[in-house]
This record gives C-alpha cells, sequence and structure tokens, in this order.
C-alpha cells in the first residue's frame, strides 16, 4: 500500500511537470500519511535533521569558489596555459576546453558552474575560429559534466554524507576515473574535429612565453594543488576545503587579480545562496524519500528483487544499475537521484562484494552523464543560455560525446581498480 502511494503520486507528480524535488517530497508526504504510524512532528524533526550535518556545509562553500573564481579571471588564465602547450593540435581549441573544464571542475565541484564559467569565455572564440556552434555548445556542456567527477564534488559530499562513507576517500577515488573522462574526450575531440576539417592555432610559442603564461596563471593553477593536497594529506577535512577555496578565490580575486570588487560580492553571494537553496531543498525532500523506503522495507524488497533477477551474478547487477541510473540522469538531478537509489542499490552491491566507495563513484560518473541527457539535462540547458540555441540543435553533436563518456563508464564500472587505485595507495 505504502508503496504503492509513494510511487504512484511521484509518477503523477513527474507527468505533470511538478519539479523534481516538490515531486519527491510530496511522494514521501502522501506515503508517511498513507502509513498512519508516523506523526506530522516526526516528519518535521526528519527533514530538520537531514539538512543538520557538518559536511553538507562544504555545498554552499563549494559553490561561493566557484563564482569567485569565475568571476576573478581564473578561467581565463587557466585557458592561456591551455591554449599554449595543446592549441597548435588538430582541433586544438576544443581540446583546450576539455582541459580547461578538468582544471575549473577541481575548483567549483559543479557541473553547470563549469559550463557557465569556461562556456562564456570559449564559445565566442570557438565559433570565431570556424567551429559549428552546435558542437561548440555540446563539447562544452558534456566537458563540464567532469565538475561532478574531479574532486571536490558536490554530488561526492552527499554521497559521502548519505552513506557515511569517507568523502575524502571519495574524492580520491574521483581523481582517475575523472582524468579518464577528459582524456575520452579529448581523443573523440581529435577525430571529430580532423573529419571536420578543423585545424589547430597556426602560431608557435616559444618556450619563454609558455613559461610567462604559466607565471601569469599560477594562482590560478595553484588553487587545486591547495585545496586537494590539504585534503589528501589530511590538513583540513573537505568542508575546510571549501571554505579555504572560497577564501583564496576572493583573495586572489580582489587583490592579486584584482576583478573583483567588493562590490560585485553581493549579488555572487545572492547568486551562490539560491543555487544552495536549491540543492538544499533536494537534499531534505530526497532525505525523507530515501527513509521512507528503508522503513517500510520498501528498498529492501526492490533489492531482494535484483538479487533474485541477476541470480547474484555482479556484472548483471551492475550492467542494470547503469541503465537504472541513466534512465534516472534523463528525469531528474544528481542530487534526487543519489538519495533515492543509494538506499535500493548500494545494499545489493556490496553484499555482492563491490566496494562501497568504487560504487559511489559509478553512481557519479552515471550521473554525470546525466547532467548532458535530454529532457532534464542541466548542462545543456545551461549551454544553451550562453548562445542562442536550442537542445534540438545540438543533439547531433552530443551523441557522438555521450559514447565517448558511456565507454569510460563501462571501464569504471566493471574495473574499480581504476576508481581505488589512489585511494589504495594513499592508504585508505
Amino acid at each position: 500500500m505504502v508503496c504503492a502511494v509513494l510511487f504512484i503520486v511521484l509518477i503523477i507528480a513527474l507527468v505533470v511537470n511538478v519539479p523534481v524535488g516538490i515531486a519527491i517530497g510530496v511522494s514521501s508526504l502522501a506515503a508517511v500519511l498513507a502509513d498512519g504510524r508516523l506523526s506530522s512532528t516526526y516528519i518535521v524533526q526528519q527533514l530538520v535533521t537531514s539538512a543538520d550535518s557538518f559536511p553538507l556545509m562544504a555545498i554552499p562553500l563549494f559553490i561561493l569558489a566557484g563564482e569567485l573564481m569565475s568571476a576573478g579571471g581564473v578561467s581565463k588564465r587557466i585557458l592561456n596555459v591551455c591554449n599554449v602547450f595543446f592549441g597548435r593540435i588538430t582541433g586544438g581549441l576544443a581540446i583546450v576546453t576539455v582541459i580547461v573544464c578538468m582544471f575549473f571542475a577541481a575548483v567549483s565541484g559543479s557541473g553547470p558552474a563549469t559550463v557557465a564559467a569556461v562556456g562564456s569565455m570559449v564559445v565566442p572564440t570557438m565559433l570565431e575560429k570556424g567551429y559549428s556552434k552546435s558542437f561548440t555548445l555540446a563539447l562544452i556542456a558534456t566537458a563540464g559534466s567532469i565538475g561532478v567527477v574531479i574532486p571536490p564534488s558536490i554530488p561526492m559530499v552527499i554521497y559521502g554524507v548519505s552513506t557515511s562513507t569517507s568523502i575524502s576517500g571519495m574524492f580520491m577515488a574521483g581523481f582517475l576515473p575523472g582524468i579518464l573522462i577528459g582524456i575520452g574526450l579529448i581523443i573523440c575531440c581529435y577525430f571529430y574535429c580532423k573529419k571536420q576539417g578543423w585545424k589547430g592555432d597556426d602560431r608557435r610559442y616559444t618556450a619563454k612565453e609558455k613559461l610567462a603564461a604559466i607565471w601569469d596563471a599560477k594562482w590560478a593553477l595553484i588553487n587545486p594543488v591547495i585545496i586537494l593536497g590539504g585534503i589528501y594529506s589530511g590538513i583540513f577535512t573537505p568542508t575546510e576545503a571549501a571554505a579555504v577555496s572560497a577564501v583564496y578565490g576572493l583573495i586572489i580575486g580582489i587583490f592579486v587579480y584584482k576583478k573583483i570588487r567588493l562590490a560585485d560580492m553581493a549579488e555572487m553571494i545572492v547568486n551562490s545562496g539560491s543555487q544552495t537553496g536549491v540543492v538544499m531543498y533536494v537534499i531534505i525532500a530526497a532525505s525523507l524519500f530515501a527513509w521512507v523506503i528503508s522503513v517500510d522495507g520498501i528498498a529492501t524488497d526492490i533489492g531482494n528483487w535484483l538479487m533474485n533477477v541477476t541470480n547474484g551474478n555482479l556484472w548483471a547487477f551492475l550492467l542494470i544499475t547503469n541503465i537504472i541510473l541513466l534512465v534516472a540522469g534523463c528525469v531528474m538531478d544528481a542530487t534526487s537521484a543519489l538519495y533515492i537509489f543509494i538506499p535500493i542499490l548500494l545494499p545489493v552491491a556490496t553484499a555482492m562484494g563491490y566496494d562501497t566507495v568504487a560504487f559511489g563513484i559509478v553512481m557519479c560518473v552515471n550521473l554525470a552523464i546525466g547532467l548532458v541527457t535530454p529532457p532534464v539535462g542541466v548542462n545543456l540547458f545551461t549551454a544553451c543560455s550562453i548562445s542562442k540555441i536550442t537542445i534540438k540543435d545540438m543533439i547531433r553533436d552530443v551523441i557522438p560525446i555521450i559514447c565517448a563518456l558511456l565507454v569510460v563508464l563501462l571501464l569504471v564500472t566493471y574495473l574499480p581498480q581504476i576508481s581505488m587505485a589512489l585511494p589504495h595507495l594513499l592508504g585508505q
């Protein structure tokens, strides 16, 4: 009865185009009321408790850090460095875009933030160099998805909080898969651009010019080293790292690069606050949903069904998991999907002997692909807002790039050693 109410209300809400966060909250409330065993007071307590978490403080701080880095001229200098070294390669500017997204991902922890920051700079230049608008925006949207895989990553923070998994361990595990995604996109760009006849920059930079570009961008390049080095060495926690990142971004933006004025701070804080509000609402609504399916045994029943369907075969279960998460990524954001599917899928994965951290990376890579799959692909909408174009116009160019991501997904899924190499090396 409770299970039926929960999913029927959720499906109806999604069909009538209710926002995902509200749909999850309403369906959870309906299920609790249908159960009749819990008071409304307890529901409120559960909502408050779900948001009362020290690690979750990293989310608004990483969002603010991304805003500060974007406005402070960090992305522009990273772009210049990458162009100096890789601009002459076939499809050079496209490859540079991917590398810049990888660097910016190590600052913001957000896919849409990466798309917005890098896209606003790169799009005019790529169009000027003869790249098609559809490919340019498709590439930026897809490369921006690296933002939720390369640490620091907001979905990794959420996964760590909801499963009591080490967030530092998650960050370490996400590093190599994130680089692998970047390499996959670079290879895809090279062959696609070669086919289209899009050559690299004709200019040959001297060693002196390369060193000058690196020196000019030194403060931007040091930032990921400070954040990740501090986390991995145990100097500070991921939450403290988020605070350090925000303060660092503010200092270099105001005093070093002098791109941020104090008058601009109000707007950036408001933007960060509005993004945080959306994320936190989804978190508390989705946590209630996860709690309902756990308490009422729904997660256990679905887990047992999956065990029976796959006959205990880990490879079959992982394939089904990828299909479920890829489909879910088409219709809901990463935060909602994590809270809904973690209590269902994780117990089965651990029962089959799959590492908790490695499974978290599988989920994050799946949901990274979800950022660029319609109809809810947030990165696609962000890219469209940069330059006047519809998602329909981008689909043809998005598909081959998504195929590259799917290849990486299969590697990360069936070779968990890729994710666990760095944590094992560092003794996690």
